[in-house]
């Protein structure tokens, strides 16, 4: 327990994100006890730019060399500067960036140096978080979670719901807000869908040179290719009881699938995948959900908003709908769990990743005198 942020009460915590559609840094601040939300504090977006965007974008899929070593340079690089604007906070969860996730055979890799960012910004920095979940047989995603049961708890919620992020992976969490911890069994429910803006945004960034559809302007006049849409839904990883997750590349020949469409049609039946995708792991709710709110940069996307809403059968709703943000979420998130990962909480538990028992994640770097 790291001594900066004491046993109990809130703190100023700031959490950064970094995911696999590869836009930026998300970071924000979540004013949290751990266990509780008291408040959100200001954010910020660091985006990366295109050189970097590449060299990310070549360690994808890699596990140690050259491309890694560059990788880890450019997320520890813009980290540090989305993150020195802050003031006032005591604690700092930061992610990293994952470029591979293989819990059952290699494990997980998320670059950057967290005891580095320590000495640079002077705070306490929490980070590896999922590495301690795989040890224990966990699936190590999504962590994101125990904070959507605090968020569910902050805005009041009293039946179950889900909260759908769609950033490269599409992940669902079911919560039952009538729990009262989200350790307890039942409470929560997660998993990864399937992938969600990824494949889109590699196919419009080969084919166009952009890196992603904005308001799905590309996929808007294209015809769904439903023969591409079986085969994808034919995979053997939707037969696969949750918990559950995935890495960014796990469904490349998606994008195969779909070479021979025009550029609007094999946007439309990739979006098409990832709303399939979402009502298939919807079956596996213990009940129906009251709402859906939708985080993450597919909300933005209208085309894949309305398949949501036509394939759910439940209201498909963008977070802000319920007073959240949806582009900073996952940054609050890993703020939230850097107190919990400081106070000796648990971070996942068998309903969310699969691990044997509940387990607190994270490593705590405090800079050196």
């Amino acid at each position: 327990m790291s001594k900066a942020i004491g046993k109990s009460g809130a703190v100023r915590a700031l959490g950064a994100m970094s995911g696999t559609s590869l836009d930026g840094v998300d970071a924000a601040v979540v004013i949290t006890d751990g266990a509780r939300i008291h408040g959100f504090g200001e954010s910020s977006y660091r985006e990366y730019t295109a050189q970097e965007r590449s060299v990310l974008r070549a360690g994808l899929g890699k596990w140690t060399g050259p491309e890694v070593e560059a990788a880890a340079e450019v997320c520890d690089t813009a980290h540090a500067a989305a993150l020195a604007a802050f003031k006032d906070v005591e604690i700092i969860g930061f992610h990293g960036q994952t470029l591979a996730h293989a819990p059952r055979r290699q494990g997980t890799l998320q670059v950057g140096d967290g005891a580095a960012l320590a000495q640079r910004l002077g705070k306490p920095v929490v980070w590896d978080f999922r590495s301690g979940d795989v040890a224990l047989g966990g699936e190590g995603a999504p962590l994101a979670p125990f904070f959507h049961f605090a968020c569910a708890k902050y805005i009041g919620a009293a039946k179950p719901l889900c909260f759908l992020n769609l950033g490269g992976v599409g992940n669902l969490t079911y919560v039952d807000p009538r729990f009262d911890k989200p350790e307890e069994p039942g409470a929560l429910l997660a998993f990864d869908t399937g992938p969600a803006n990824a494949p889109v945004n590699d196919l419009v960034q080969e084919r166009l040179g952009i890196p992603w559809d904005a308001d799905g302007k590309v996929a808007r006049s294209g015809q769904v290719e439903t023969g591409a849409l079986e085969l994808f839904l034919a995979e053997p990883y939707f037969a696969r009881m949750p918990p559950k997750s995935l890495d960014r590349n796990d469904f490349a020949e998606m994008v195969r699938l779909v070479n021979e469409l025009s550029d609007a049609d094999a946007a439309a039946t990739l979006i098409a995948m990832c709303a399939a995708a979402v009502a298939q792991g919807m079956e596996h709710c213990p009940e129906p959900p009251e709402v859906v709110l939708v985080t993450g940069g597919g909300r933005h996307n209208p085309v894949l908003m309305e398949m949501l809403r036509v394939s759910l059968g439940c209201p498909v709703k963008p977070v802000e709908d319920a007073g959240l943000d949806g582009d900073m979420l996952e940054a609050q998130a890993f703020a939230h769990l850097a107190v919990r990962v400081a106070r000796g909480m648990p971070t996942s538990a068998p309903g969310t990743t699969g691990v044997s028992a509940c387990v607190g994640g994270g490593v705590v770097s405090v800079p050196e005198e």
